[in-house]
This record gives C-alpha cells, structure tokens and sequence, in this order.
C-alpha cells in the first residue's frame, strides 16, 4: 500500500533545502503519475481505493503543514 508514498517526490515536496531544480521535480512528479496510473491498473478496486486514499490524506497533510506557522488559516 506505501507504494506511491515511498515516492521521491514526497521527499522532495517535504524537503526544506531551496536547492531543488524544476527538473529534478518534474521528474519526481512523472514518476508518481506513472506509479499511479500502475496501481490503478489493477482489478482489485478496494486496494486502489484504499491506496489512493492514503495518498489523498498525505498529500493533505503535507499541504497543511507548509502552512503552519506562517500565520495563515488553514482551509
């Protein structure tokens, strides 16, 4: 089930160093829509859903936290 949340580009989108390049996100981000569109490729609708689901919720998560402590309100 982790695998879409073991990808690269989670690391890169929760990594704080300003020395990340379009490229090398671009990149992390191809290969999270290929993995995704591999897992959706399977006949087991339950585990897709719940794999989709986890990672609907991190990325939630992730959008959140980039807000906090900047004096913004959260949605």
């Amino acid at each position: 089930m982790n695998d879409l949340l073991q990808m690269r580009i989670f690391g890169l989108l929760t990594e704080t160093s300003q020395e990340i390049t379009n490229e090398e996100m671009q990149n992390a981000y191809g290969e999270f829509i290929k993995q995704t569109r591999a897992v959706s490729n399977g006949n087991d609708y339950s585990s897709i859903y719940r794999i989709l689901t986890a990672t609907h919720i991190e990325l939630a998560s992730l959008e959140t936290s980039s807000l906090y402590g900047q004096g913004e309100k959260c949605a």
